[in-house]
Order: structure tokens, then C-alpha cells, then sequence
């Protein structure tokens, strides 16, 4: 650490990074995205799959999803203030996500990145992310 690292140190300062949730804008533009998510998942004729695995009133979901992204981006942990431990896999099994699934979801999400004209480095650290998390709930 140098002396300038030190000094802010010791003052208080020290200046960390930002999270996903304060690059992306906050609350505002994470609604944005799970809004248009949702807003895809009603409209893209490509994804009946997975829109199937879903209620047809899909306001539920978009509240879950966004409490969800929340915390997980390194905001406010809404979802596990409301109702505990995430624990994402064990609430999908019931629903059959194979890879087609998993691909209209990654559809989805992917359009309602686009909107949001994330800087580079952000979009791909999310979409990484999504990417990631898509393949973790498979269990087809």
C-alpha cells in the first residue's frame, strides 16, 4: 500500500469498487432490464419453452426476479429479506430446463441487455454471469 493509499486509509476513505448494481444504475435501470426481460419473454415468438414454465401473469416473476438481481448484483438483498435463502436450483427442479430452455431464457435476457447499452467490460461481466447461472439451473 502506498503512502497515499495509507492516508485515505486512515482517514476513512479508502475507496472501493463499485458493484454491479451501482455500474448498471441502481434499482432504476435493474427494473428497466427485468421489465424488458419479461416484456421479451411475452413477445418473442422463438420462446414459447420457456415462457410455458412460467404463469401466464408473469408480475409475480418480474418482483421475484428483480428482488432477486438485487442482491445478487450487490444491491439491496430484497429477496433474502422476503423470503430467505435464494436457493434457485432446488425452486427450479420442478420445471423441466433443458438446454432449449436455458437458451430462450439467455434469449430474453440478452435483448433486454441490449437496451440497457452497458459499457463493454459491464455487459460482458453480466452476461458471463447470466450465462453462468443459465447452466446451473439445467436439470434436462
Amino acid at each position: 500500500m502506498n503512502i497515499k493509499d495509507k492516508i485515505k486509509s486512515l482517514m476513512g476513505k479508502e475507496e472501493k469498487p463499485l458493484t454491479p448494481y451501482e455500474r448498471i444504475g441502481g434499482e432504476e435501470n435493474l427494473k428497466q432490464l427485468v421489465d424488458s426481460f419479461y416484456k421479451n419473454m411475452d413477445t418473442l415468438l422463438n420462446v414459447k419453452e420457456c415462457r410455458d414454465l412460467h404463469e401466464e401473469d408473469l408480475s409475480e416473476a418480474n418482483k421475484k426476479l428483480f428482488m432477486f438481481l438485487s442482491g445478487w448484483f450487490g444491491g439491496p438483498s430484497l429477496y433474502i429479506e422476503k423470503y430467505g435463502h435464494p436457493r434457485m436450483r432446488m425452486r427450479h427442479m420442478p420445471f423441466a430446463i433443458g438446454e432449449k430452455e436455458r437458451g430462450q431464457w439467455l434469449l430474453c435476457m440478452r435483448e433486454a441487455m441490449n437496451e440497457l447499452n452497458l459499457e463493454a467490460s459491464l455487459d460482458q461481466e453480466i452476461w458471463q454471469a447470466f450465462r453462468r447461472f443459465s447452466e446451473h439451473m439445467k436439470n434436462q
